[in-house]
């Protein structure tokens, strides 16, 4: 059904977007995600003695990339081939599958629970910056 059926209040009231904004928006959010998350990384490890902070620095590094290499980058040509099936104005929150978005809830949930937990902030920096950066670079 087309989002310009004005019968239909369902169709009415849906948010839709051209697909260039969706990949936008998707590319854009996940960027954003993942800086924050090497940001708050970084924040970690500034108390740090230089050694010990630019080992586990560059352990997030390298595990970004393999996350990267070995998972999100796959996760991400998915959506890209998701999104290219869409009509041309789809619905504006389908720039993420909608399992993605159970997908996000149970990361937050997850990064709640290890930022609360007993862990030392220097070691949740390596789970920080290694999902951060493999959030920026598949996005």
């Amino acid at each position: 059904m087309a989002c310009h059926d004005q019968g239909r209040w369902e169709v009415q009231i849906k948010p839709s977007a051209p697909k260039s904004w969706l990949l936008a928006t998707a590319g854009l959010m996940w960027s954003g995600v993942g800086v924050w998350l090497c940001i708050q990384a970084g924040l970690w490890l500034a108390p740090v003695a230089a050694l010990r902070a630019a080992l586990l620095g560059a352990a997030g590094i390298v595990g970004s990339v393999l996350v990267h290499w070995f998972g999100f980058s796959r996760l991400a040509r998915r959506n890209l081939d998701r999104l290219a099936r869409l009509p041309e104005k789809p619905c504006f929150f389908a720039f993420q599958a909608w399992r993605s978005y159970i997908l996000i809830a149970v990361m937050i949930c997850l990064g709640i629970v290890l930022r609360h937990s007993g862990l030392p902030k220097p070691w949740l920096a390596v789970v920080y910056a290694t999902i951060g950066g493999a959030l920026f670079l598949s996005s």
